[in-house]
């Protein structure tokens, strides 16, 4: 038997100029780089630069496991979001809907392997990708308090592919590695392009999106290129919702400016949503090559909250829960003395408190008030966003005295400004103004990489690796509008201080907060006979804040024949909170038991935080071990690998924890202000041990059938997360319940790709196996149940005209399968019929149609 794996192990790194820092397309054959033909194509995906830092490898020889999607594979789905194209592309990876999740909203969250998304570290071009500014405060579960980056702003058209390790890697790449790692590898080429449009729509008639975008490659005169993309994306908001029987009933008892419906679930709307990549690279001689990349994006959206009754808002309209209206004394809030003779005493528990003689006399008193005169049928506020994002990174690589190189610097950053629309300030009476200002996040990443590869001749060859990071990132929060976040002159009356639903940042929460850190590490892999591949990996970093770690990893593969082998990893990990994480502060209104309450989200260290329990955070520690075969036979290829994954001390945010009366006074002495009007607190904490195992299968197979070439691929993913601790007296229940059962255990898709000539087809079906459905935030039992599994298809049909000229048509969820719906006693009672908390979209179909040119 030959030695095809060695030898081909020894090819790659000999020819590739191997440079760790996994600059992307340098670490593509140069034959390879070169050839744009479909038969190029294949050969770049079958090589990966991630899950070894010694040498590229096929991902059949790799010993641990690595998803390939080309840049074409992405692009053939309805949706143009990269977290929707890559759902459906990898196991176990998932994302849910976020119609009223704060600023989750804006940048929605993922999770690989049953971990949120700030346990998966995502480079460009093999460099560390900055964390978005949101942090997801109504993640999900299993992402609620995650800090990720946002992959949504990189578009299909500037990949030449995605390679995803599913595997632990932080000794190898540092923290955010524990439960794997995705690359985006920018496309190189220096000539050609391509423009392409694409519009759809729900089958319900709304949430039309549209979206261009152009690549072109130029060459950077003969040695070097430069690879330019833009993409413009607009997408309408969309409804799935029903009036509320609160507000109907309001409604059908004549008052006359209760919207229909009410609070809207659904899609947010987007706008003027753009990003531009470039990518270039320029060989100084044949052993030195100069390299950057980055973007520049920007989107808006603009979404829904939740109604305020006009009856019984606490601290809005009511004080014990609409019995009573809240009305305001002019004269007690100006010089201390009561003037207003109906405080307390104009009754809201009726059918139309506008209607009753008691509301209509206190308004008639100027020194009275209440809030039903601005708002007089309640409201819904309005959150919106403005994200903008930008990076960029330069180097040189090449080779000196048998070593490979990687020198880089770069940064990036990702601000997030909010707004809240059609809302109040409470706390300021009738003088509020509606639309608020409520400040902003931003995060910014600085990174420096030296790195350092060879292949020995040692035996049968061993790679050597080791390199140098220093990073250092920073979390701001910056100050809103005054009138978002002051406490007016009726607070002490009990009304709401700061704009209500969204309060703006103060003073007090307003700061920058950083942290620097340094990671050393070695890498090395061998051969020892014709079948055995060894490798491991030695890491140790240091964190300004709270100290080093020490991380291993150690990888195996026996090749049994020639077609098949098998591979096995054990590695430790951790993952440090996030600065952000750190530091937050927030006002969200959440549902508990069916209400509404008002949580403040403080850090833990804050007065309020460490008085309920809360302690300066700690790294999360991850413990893993993977087990699985390769089968390769002529056009047939199958993986899988079954993993378990441990994590002590895991981060997440509490669950809300009641501020009661009897510690009014104590909270004053600790310096928080206004206590009584703080319903709840939550703050970050390491509160979880968790152990998450499970299986991923993917399968391909290649032949012909109905006079055409055809492909099969099989994507399957068994995700089992089980709580081992937790701490009771800040974590509920259904928390822990989503944690295990909030995704399905079993996810698959099965595609078939058909082509005849000029004609494509590309059929898909989902699998989603039963999960645990909560409502939005409410984590108890009057809103949660198991879901039932579902199917959904998907089709997209595609005929070439003049060799460069393609139209494409096609549906997402084709038969309009119809998401959960809420069970019965809640089915409508917050205007809502779907479990939004579902794996796949709750819009039901969605239909379009692409333009594509290539020149």
């Amino acid at each position: 038997m030959t030695n095809k794996y060695k030898s081909k192990v020894g090819l790659s790194s000999l020819s590739l100029a191997v440079s760790i820092a996994l600059s992307g397309t340098a670490m593509i054959p140069q034959a390879f780089a070169a050839d744009e033909t479909d038969a190029g194509a294949d050969k770049i995906e079958k090589i990966a630069v991630v899950g070894s830092r010694a040498a590229p490898r096929s991902v059949g020889e790799s010993p641990v496991p690595i998803d390939i999607i080309s840049s074409d594979d992405l692009k053939k789905n309805g949706s143009t979001d990269m977290i929707d194209m890559l759902v459906t592309s990898v196991p176990s990876f998932n994302s849910r809907a976020q119609p009223i999740s704060d600023a989750a909203t804006l940048i929605r969250p993922v999770n690989l392997r049953g971990l949120p998304s700030d346990s998966t570290l995502v480079l460009v071009n093999g460099k560390r990708r900055h964390r978005a500014s949101v942090i997801a405060f109504q993640g999900g579960g299993i992402n609620d308090g995650a800090q990720g980056p946002d992959i949504s702003v990189i578009p299909s058209a500037a990949l030449k592919q995605v390679e995803v390790l599913r595997d632990g890697a932080a000794a190898q790449y540092g923290s955010d590695a524990i439960a794997g790692v995705m690359n985006f590898v920018l496309n190189d080429s220096a000539s050609g392009g391509s423009i392409s449009a694409t519009q759809g729509q729900y089958y319900e008639g709304d949430g039309t999106s549209t979206t261009i975008d152009a690549n072109i490659g130029l060459p950077l005169t003969d040695n070097g290129f430069i690879n330019l993309t833009g993409q413009y994306k607009t997408a309408d908001a969309t409804s799935r919702s029903v009036q509320r029987p609160d507000a109907a009933d309001i409604a059908a008892a004549g008052n006359t400016y209760i919207e229909d419906p009410a609070q809207v679930w659904g899609n947010p709307e987007i706008n003027d949503d753009y990003t531009i990549f470039a990518n270039l690279g320029y060989d100084i001689n044949d052993n030195h090559r100069i390299y950057a990349f980055g973007n520049v994006s920007s989107r808006e959206a603009v979404g829904g909250f939740y109604y305020r009754n006009p009856h019984n808002r606490g601290n809005v309209y009511s004080l014990d829960e609409g019995q009573t209206l809240l009305v305001g004394d002019v004269g007690l809030a100006t010089n201390g003395v009561a003037t207003c003779s109906w405080v307390g005493n104009v009754a809201a528990n009726v059918p139309n408190v506008l209607d009753t003689a008691d509301y209509q006399a206190m308004v008639a008193d100027d020194n009275c008030f209440s809030m039903n005169q601005i708002r007089p049928g309640g409201y819904t506020p309005q959150f919106a966003g403005t994200v903008e994002d930008m990076s960029f990174f330069a180097g040189i690589k090449g080779q000196f005295a048998e070593w490979d190189y990687d020198a880089s610097a770069g940064t990036g950053a990702n601000k997030s400004t909010f707004s809240l629309r059609n809302s109040l300030n409470p706390s300021l009476g009738l003088d509020t103004p509606t639309d608020f200002d409520t400040g902003a996040y931003e995060q910014v990443e600085t990174t420096v990489n030296l790195d350092f590869s060879r292949l020995f001749d040692i035996a049968n060859g061993l790679n050597f690796a080791t390199g140098f990071e220093w990073r250092e990132e920073s979390f701001e929060i910056t100050q809103g509008e005054e009138s978002s976040w002051i406490a007016g002159p009726y607070a002490a009356q009990g009304f709401n201080i700061g704009s209500h639903g969204f309060k703006g940042f103060g003073p007090e929460s307003a700061g920058k907060n950083d942290r620097s850190n340094i990671g050393i590490y070695a890498d090395v892999e061998a051969y020892l006979g014709d079948r055995w591949l060894l490798g491991g990996a030695l890491r140790y970093e240091d964190f300004s804040t709270f100290g080093d770690t020490l991380n291993y990893k150690l990888t195996a593969q026996y090749a049994a024949t020639d077609d098949l082998s098998f591979r096995a990893s054990h590695s430790t990990g951790f993952r440090a909170p996030t600065v952000g994480q750190e530091n937050v502060v927030n006002t969200q209104t959440s549902i508990v038991n069916g209400d509404l309450i008002q949580t403040f989200i403080a850090p833990p260290t804050d007065p309020l935080a460490a008085y309920y329990g809360g302690e300066v955070l700690k790294p999360e520690e991850s413990i893993s071990y993977a087990l699985g075969a390769v089968y390769e036979y002529g056009d047939f290829f199958l993986t899988v690998d079954y993993y378990n994954i441990e994590v002590t001390g895991r981060i997440a945010q509490s669950s809300q924890i009641e501020v009661k009366a009897e510690d009014y006074d104590d909270l004053r002495a600790a310096g928080v202000e206004f206590p009584e009007l703080i319903s709840a607190v939550t703050y970050y904490t390491n509160d979880f041990d968790t152990t998450t195992q499970g299986v991923d299968i993917v399968g391909s197979y290649d032949t012909e059938l109905l006079a055409g070439d055809t492909n099969f691929s099989l994507a399957y993913g068994w995700t089992d997360t089980n709580v081992d601790k937790f701490d009771e007296e800040t974590t509920d229940l259904g928390k822990v319940r989503r944690l295990e059962d909030g995704i399905p255990a079993h996810r698959a898709t099965l595609t078939w790709a058909q082509s005849w000539d000029d004609f494509n087809m590309n059929l898909r079906a989902n699998y989603f196996g039963e999960y645990y459905a909560t409502h939005a935030d409410d984590t108890s039992d009057w809103g949660s149940e198991m879901a039932s599994s579902a199917v959904t298809v998907d089709l997209e049909l595609s005929y070439t005209v003049m060799e460069s000229l393609t139209f494409a048509i096609g549906a997402n969820n084709l038969f309009d399968q119809e998401a959960q719906k809420l069970k019965d006693g809640t089915l409508g009672e917050l205007g809502a019929v779907y479990y939004e908390s579902g794996p796949f979209d709750y819009n039901g179909g969605y239909y379009y149609g692409k333009i594509n040119y290539r020149f």
